[in-house]
């Protein structure tokens, strides 16, 4: 397989905002590793046995299930640890095991700001393909500058699908996805911005980005845990309009 690069990140806080239920929380990670750049078309068609028009772009058009079999798939081609295991397309990670998988969204953040506070890590228009580029389609990965974890497209170019579900009490099975895409707006590409689709959904400016790390307690990881996605399903209060904060 063509190399993917990983970044180690470490150890550090992040405090993630729930708008549906207008709270924070801060979450502690241990130190991950994550892809210094979005999955390439390249690297998805040469694991997955698919075609490749474009092959230094991010792969895009990727549904979440898709996501997971290539990081499934990815582990095997490197023979690491298989993280994710399928009951029909019921989903469980093995926390415990140090393949290749999808990121958390409290790491994703983490990530993604590198220490920044505000909505972007730099000027925009340095750091992302967004609507303002006036481009039709994802762009070559690593044409702007990276943010200060020597990360590249995080912000625009593709969203990038996430391991978390973006909101049981209203969407059944729906995963997170973050970063923005090369149409979005400014209000969209920003390191906080939530949105999600279903797992079998794709699109054309959603791809991925691996990650790496194995934790000790099973079923709880990186901010995550199967608890509170039950607890979050059985939310009965209202439910405003939107998935994001009004000002971030």
């Amino acid at each position: 397989m063509s190399d993917i690069q990983l970044q180690r990140i470490a150890a550090g806080r992040v405090t993630l905002h729930d708008a549906r239920r207008k709270v924070e929380r801060t979450v502690a990670l241990d130190a991950f590793e994550i892809g210094v750049y979005p999955v390439t078309e390249e690297q998805l068609a040469e694991v997955l046995g698919i075609a490749s028009q474009h092959p230094d772009r991010p792969a895009a058009d990727v549904s979440w299930l898709r996501a997971i079999h290539f990081c499934n798939a990815a582990s095997e081609w490197e023979g690491l640890d298989q993280v994710y295991f399928f009951d029909g397309e019921d989903v469980t990670w093995d926390v415990t095991a140090d393949g290749y998988r999808l990121p958390t969204e409290a790491e994703w953040e983490h990530a993604c700001r590198a220490g920044s506070v505000g909505p972007h890590y730099a000027p925009l228009a340095d750091a992302a393909w967004t609507s303002a580029d006036g481009v039709r389609s994802p762009q070559n990965v690593g044409g702007k500058i990276p943010n200060l974890n020597g990360l590249f497209d995080t912000l625009g170019n593709v969203w990038e699908w996430c391991w978390d579900l973006l909101d049981p009490a209203r969407y059944d099975g729906y995963r997170v996805f973050r970063g923005g895409g090369f149409a979005d707006d400014a209000w969209s590409v920003r390191a906080s911005v939530r949105r999600g689709g279903g797992p079998r959904m794709h699109h054309e400016d959603v791809g991925l980005r691996l990650a790496r790390g194995a934790f000790e307690t099973p079923g709880v990881a990186q901010g995550w845990s199967a608890a509170a996605d039950r607890e979050r399903a059985a939310f009965d209060g209202p439910v405003p309009m939107g998935w994001t904060p009004l000002r971030r």
